[in-house]
């Protein structure tokens, strides 16, 4: 009986051994930044040099500081136009495919085209889009222009990244293109899960599309759409990479687009006006307004249950 346990314990050593490297690097690139970021947040470092400890003053100067605030409305103001785009057309795909009556061929097909802009990379994307939307030359105007020419109108170009009222409306319908392919293709999924009896015995009973939509779809794909809603508004409040590289910090639609995350990285990492440990705090208020926001979603969608 010894021999056995102790095979058993060498063998679970072994176990550890393959582990540790995961564990080691795990613990080194994310566990520790992480830690370190909180302690710095109580700290009065600037760049460089030992920091001093100065408690709750850096989240008192975050929470009193209407900048931080505006960047949060920023960001809001475009994730929700995002989601409500994003989330439409996903579920207004779900509706078509799922439907038993019309039958639509290619969803495979459809997916993969839906879900293309995924797999762009953001670099790409905002390069495309500023070629296309050009205030001057870029290819959406020209077309705007010429529609309007056929109709004896005069068309006025449109800045649609300079403009302070177009700038937020027109990155957010860039990231719900970039982003609808990807609830499609988990919300479809959630619904080819659901036994076909369930809208065959609906459709029997006179059952419309959106009445089975409304009944039978979204009920049962709730998990799924609890997960999207989520992520989606975890990334959405995290936006970055679209905003920055769209538009200039010299443009005068820049206050209007600037994101948490843009106003982070300006104290944590552009030349001349790094404060690393209000950078921390802003990173750490961030997280606790997405945790704050993700129980009130999770209260949402469990209050039936």
């Amino acid at each position: 009986m010894k021999s056995k346990r102790s095979k058993l314990t060498a063998y679970n050593r072994w176990g550890y051994a393959f582990v540790a490297p995961f564990v080691i690097v795990f613990a080194i690139f994310n566990i520790y930044p992480v830690l370190r970021t909180l302690y710095l947040s109580f700290t009065d470092l600037k760049v460089v040099g030992d920091p001093n400890w100065v408690g709750l003053d850096n989240y008192v100067r975050v929470f009193t500081d209407k900048f931080f605030w505006r960047a949060l409305g920023n960001t809001v103001r475009i994730w929700g136009v995002n989601i409500v785009l994003q989330l439409g057309l996903a579920f207004l795909l779900v509706i078509v495919f799922s439907n038993l009556n019309w039958k639509i061929k290619g969803l495979q097909q459809f997916r993969i085209i839906y879900y293309l802009p995924n797999l762009i990379a953001a670099t790409s994307i905002a390069f495309l889009f500023q070629t296309l939307l050009d205030h001057r030359f870029g290819t959406f105007n020209v077309m705007l222009s010429g529609i309007y020419k056929l109709f004896g109108a005069t068309y006025n170009p449109i800045d649609w990244l300079g403009s302070p009222n177009a700038a937020p409306y027109t990155i957010a319908v860039i990231q719900s293109w970039i982003w609808f392919g990807n609830s499609f293709l988990m919300l479809m999924a959630s619904v080819q899960g659901i036994s076909k009896d369930y809208f065959e015995a609906a459709a029997i009973d006179g059952a419309g599309t959106w009445t089975i939509f409304r009944r039978i779809t979204l009920p049962l794909i709730n998990p799924i759409m609890m997960y999207v809603a989520i992520t989606s508004l975890i990334g959405g409040l995290q936006m970055f990479d679209l905003p920055y590289l769209m538009v200039n910090a010299a443009t005068a639609s820049y206050d209007d687009v600037q994101t948490v995350m843009m106003y982070l990285y300006k104290f944590g990492f552009t030349p001349g006006s790094i404060q690393t440990s209000y950078a921390s705090a802003v990173a750490y208020a961030l997280f606790l307004i997405i945790l704050l926001v993700t129980l009130i979603q999770l209260k949402f969608f469990n209050k039936d249950k």
